[in-house]
């Protein structure tokens, strides 16, 4: 049996790793959305596509720090219609013809957050605005970005994810000090939830701060460019005003 030092001790610490932490937010960037291939020759009326619906992380890191399951509701003519996936990757697969509504809910674990999430997520297996015919080596891809911010989070849940590469840390206040980080699990032990290696990832769409800067790069550019395209313009212009002013030589 315990002596009751020892479980005050526990209480405590209890008390300290459940304390919230006011003023500071935790933020796990995520990518949710489908992936699918026409099966061509081997499709039929009832099957056309083998798709995955999915919830990632948005540089493919492991979610499983902070979500515990996820629900996918899919539509009802499916067999066993609400498929529940405990453990990360979070992600399945089916195959069939038509384009539906898929509700995706979010379970964090104790120390994250007791109240669900809950995603909405439009089916699409058909291409738009792609001319030729469809081919089957090149999927449809579908997905949005996200941010899941837990504001006040407690001291327990910021020690354990504050080292993990999922989890963005915010400019914390003046004067706060980060509580020591947990042990952390050998990742050898269990199986890796990240989905870096995953064979749909050549087909991933990238959200990562670096792809963004890029992009921003290249719209400046085209800013800059065109605005100098313009400054030529209004010169020339201004350039044909003067001499069209100017007296003609008698």
């Amino acid at each position: 049996m315990s002596k009751p030092e020892e479980n005050t001790e526990k209480k405590e610490s209890a008390q300290i790793l459940n304390k919230k932490l006011k003023d500071v937010e935790i933020s796990i960037p995520i990518v949710y959305g489908n992936i699918a291939f026409w099966l061509g020759k081997k499709s039929n009326e009832y099957q056309s596509h083998k798709w995955t619906i999915y919830v990632r992380g948005a540089t493919n890191e492991d979610l499983g720090v902070v979500i515990k399951r996820a629900v996918f509701q899919l539509h009802s003519s499916f067999n066993n219609p609400t498929r529940v996936i405990e453990a990360p990757p979070f992600e399945l697969s089916e195959a069939g013809w038509g384009e539906f509504e898929i509700a995706i809910t979010l379970y964090f674990h104790s120390d994250v957050c007791d109240k669900p999430l809950n995603l909405y997520h439009h089916l699409k297996l058909y291409p738009e605005d792609e001319p030729g015919p469809v081919s089957i080596k090149k999927p449809v891809v579908v997905e949005s970005y996200d941010e899941i911010v837990f504001p006040e989070p407690s001291e327990g849940f910021l020690a354990r994810v504050q080292s993990h590469p999922a989890v963005n840390l915010p400019r914390l206040p003046a004067g706060f000090t980060l509580p020591p980080p947990m042990p952390v699990e050998d990742t050898s032990k269990r199986k890796r939830g990240d989905t870096k290696d995953n064979p749909l990832a050549q087909w991933f769409m990238k959200f990562s701060e670096a792809d963004k800067l890029l992009q921003l790069a290249a719209a400046r550019q085209q800013v800059q460019a065109h605005i100098a395209k313009l400054r030529r313009q209004i010169s020339l212009i201004n350039g044909q005003d003067q001499r069209l002013k100017s007296p003609s030589n008698q």
